[in-house]
């Protein structure tokens, strides 16, 4: 099996892209960003943001897309905050906040560094392949950036929402329910207290989530994921990792390679402000290097 046909790859790949993806969740600037244009409160800009590339679009729409948040969440965000801030208005602020909060992270690297990353990253994501996947497609069809930051966000971004879409045809495949999901990867390596809140479950659609995860023989009795369940999350990891290959098999071996090279430093920076139990799912640092630098399979 070549690099390019391991799924590994995929892996290895969006360590590197999501952190700077991710600094519009995180960073201060990004979250200024949005409350210039009206969209005050970190779920306002979260939901517009993530959402205005569909439109003004309502509750229903993101619930579907998004998969994970609880529709009561939702729709305390949606459609009302279009009345705060036009979907063109959004996408500004979100692009104006991340490209700040990027300049931030990466004016000691040379332009020619940054030009070079955002050229390839943004190559790659010109190679998506978009049936199916509605946000990544969403994404890939925004207006190319006019500076080397803009271009490295939204390509980032596009790759992001690709590799997501891909991961939640992944997860329909289990049979679950989003609550059941969320509560079931929370038994097999994440943080309850953390993604409870962050997705929007009372305790009571919670419980009987796991209540029914017991039944399904998701976990045991002592609320432990069963052998079943963490096969299966083996199974929708690596799933998920074979339907993001595409763009990097199109890159080639050689400048994925380069690219990879080139957005370490731009993700390791970025990387110290997502928190450690950051829904967003990332292997710890030193975890991500440990696969980053194991043979293909």
């Amino acid at each position: 099996m070549t690099a390019l046909d391991d799924p590994g790859t995929a892996r290895v790949m969006w360590t590197c892209f999501e952190p700077v993806h991710a600094v519009t969740y995180f960073h201060p600037r990004a979250r200024a960003a949005y409350e210039a244009v009206g969209l005050r409160g970190y779920w306002r800009g979260y939901f517009a943001g993530r959402a205005a590339p569909l439109g003004p679009v309502e509750a229903p729409t993101v619930v579907a897309a998004f998969f994970s948040f609880a529709p009561a969440m939702v729709a305390r965000a949606l459609p009302s905050v279009w009345r705060l801030a036009t979907p063109q208005e959004a996408l500004r602020a979100r692009l104006t906040g991340a490209v700040q909060a990027l300049a931030e992270f990466t004016y000691e690297l040379p332009e020619a560094h940054l030009v070079e990353a955002a050229d390839l990253l943004e190559e790659a994501a010109g190679r998506v392949e978009v049936a199916g996947r509605v946000l990544g497609a969403v994404n890939a069809a925004l207006p190319r950036g006019e500076y080397p930051l803009a271009r490295l966000w939204q390509a980032a971004t596009t790759l992001r929402e690709h590799r997501g879409d891909g991961h939640v045809a992944a997860l329909v495949t289990t049979g679950l329910d989003p609550v059941e999901v969320v509560a079931w990867r929370c038994r097999v390596d994440q943080s309850r207290q953390f993604h409870q809140a962050a997705r929007g479950w009372t305790d009571e659609e919670w419980t009987a989530a796991e209540e029914r995860l017991v039944a399904k023989g998701w976990l045991t009795s002592e609320r432990t994921a069963t052998e079943h369940a963490t096969a299966t999350f083996r199974t929708v990891e690596e799933a998920t990792d074979r339907a993001a290959l595409g763009p990097w098999r199109a890159l080639g071996a050689e400048r994925t390679a380069r690219l990879r090279e080139l957005l370490d430093p731009i993700a390791t920076r970025c990387r110290t402000i997502i928190p450690a139990k950051a829904p967003i799912g990332l292997p710890a640092q030193r975890d991500s290097a440990r696969d980053a630098s194991a043979p293909a399979r």
